[in-house]
């Protein structure tokens, strides 16, 4: 059995120390999908991951074989890969996968709070102990159901996932906005590569209409493309140093994090100086499943080495922005890379890159493009940080309300 388990000691007056199956039965309905049919289908990828949410969901026309039939309030939670935290409560009736467990509370449990516990480190920690199978590891109802928690009276269970739920709204509220200015800025992108800011009549080029007075130049015109250096497993330093920036730094929207972070000694700043990164450093990555990837490094991380596996575009000539440059390599090359994998490979070779068509604007024009696009780059980070913050109150508060090291002692309108 599990060591993980969310039992208080001493127990708060009120509380009882129970087994997840005290708090909620499995739900076994089995549902028969109809061809034509209409009900809603939630599959593992209409799961978000981490959060208690939903990404979509899909149609019964679209699954043929036998699904769980659930209600409004169940819990879904993700039995495959438990360590995704894949789990949310249910707003509609619909069917799921059967790699998909539906819990709906018993009377001693309110849903709204059984669908926060899922979401608490000991019961995952719990449900990735139980799994079976290397390849695709599962855990199971029996072994679930095991899971031991203290729980709070209904009263204070109501008072925990109002708490949890208004994070959570303002969570959403956030991504929200995310997503608002994303699709702004990819159509402010399309609207200024093609027309650019001086209402100046179109020309008919290889890569669409743009501007007259602009120029149809190649990255090898304007760039030298440089390699990585493949720094080895022994050259890791555990203590000190300084860190290796590489692939698994970069994420598909173009973002930073040392997370999981190597370093290397010292000396080879100086040993390995042409690898040093500098502010402003736009690097692609050209191999491997991330191929397509693409940043622009930031202060914040230097002094850092730059690994193997991506190239630096570097500007070698006047008459090129190099923040107009990043933006333009975003959307006319990796949405390409990212959509067509065949065609991808072909983009690989050195030569082909430096052959990528850039629509130049004069350099004043390059400036204010760049800046408009990098106020909007602006707002979205200041939302992604305040979005990061709530998720990290919501982790915090998850799990101070469920060990009760916070008491829920506010009143519920």
């Amino acid at each position: 059995m599990s060591d993980s388990n969310l039992l208080i000691e001493p127990l708060p007056p009120g509380w009882k120390n129970r087994q997840f199956g005290d708090a909620c039965d499995r739900v076994k309905d089995s549902y028969q999908p109809v061809g034509g049919g209409d009900t809603p289908y939630v599959g593992l990828e209409h799961l978000a991951q981490g959060f208690p949410s939903f990404v979509g969901r899909g149609n019964e026309s679209e699954v043929k074989s036998s699904k769980t039939a659930f209600k409004i309030g169940d819990i879904l939670f993700g039995k495959l890969r438990p360590y995704l935290r894949k789990g949310a409560q249910a707003d509609f009736d619909g069917v799921c996968s059967t790699d998909i467990l539906a819990f709906r509370a018993k009377a001693t449990c309110e849903s709204d709070f059984l669908k926060f516990v899922i979401h608490s480190d000991e019961f995952v920690a719990h449900a990735k102990s139980t799994t079976s199978g290397v390849q695709h590891p599962r855990t199971s109802w029996p072994s679930l159901r095991e899971f031991r928690l203290s729980l709070p009276p209904l009263i204070e269970q109501k008072k925990i996932a109002h708490i949890l739920s208004t994070v959570q709204r303002a969570i959403e509220a956030q991504e929200r906005i995310i997503q608002t200015t994303t699709e702004l800025k990819k159509a402010l992108m399309h609207k200024l590569f093609t027309e650019g800011l001086l209402h100046e009549p179109q020309k008919q080029t290889e890569i669409g209409p743009v501007p007259e007075s602009w120029e149809i130049k190649t990255v090898g015109d304007y760039c030298d493309i440089l390699n990585g250096y493949a720094f080895k497993s022994e050259d890791y330093v555990t203590t000190g140093g300084i860190p290796n920036f590489r692939v698994v730094n970069i994420s598909w929207d173009g973002t930073v994090s040392m997370d999981d972070c190597k370093f290397l000694p010292e000396s080879f700043s100086v040993s390995h100086e042409k690898y040093l990164l500098n502010e402003g450093d736009i690097l692609f990555v050209m191999v491997g499943a991330t191929r397509g990837k693409l940043t622009q490094i930031p202060a914040s991380i230097l002094p850092a080495l730059m690994n193997q596996n991506m190239w630096r575009i570097v500007p070698n000539r006047a008459g090129i922005d190099r923040d107009y440059l990043f933006h333009h390599l975003r959307r006319s090359v990796v949405g390409l890379l990212q959509d067509d994998d065949d065609q991808a490979r072909g983009f690989f070779k050195k030569s082909d890159f430096r052959d990528i068509p850039l629509a130049l604007p004069p350099l004043e024009e390059q400036i204010e493009i760049r800046t408009a696009l990098g106020t909007l780059e602006m707002k979205l980070a200041v939302h992604a940080a305040k979005a990061a913050q709530l998720k990290d109150l919501f982790r915090t508060f998850l799990h101070e309300l469920m060990t009760a090291k916070i008491r829920a002692d506010i009143e519920i309108s």
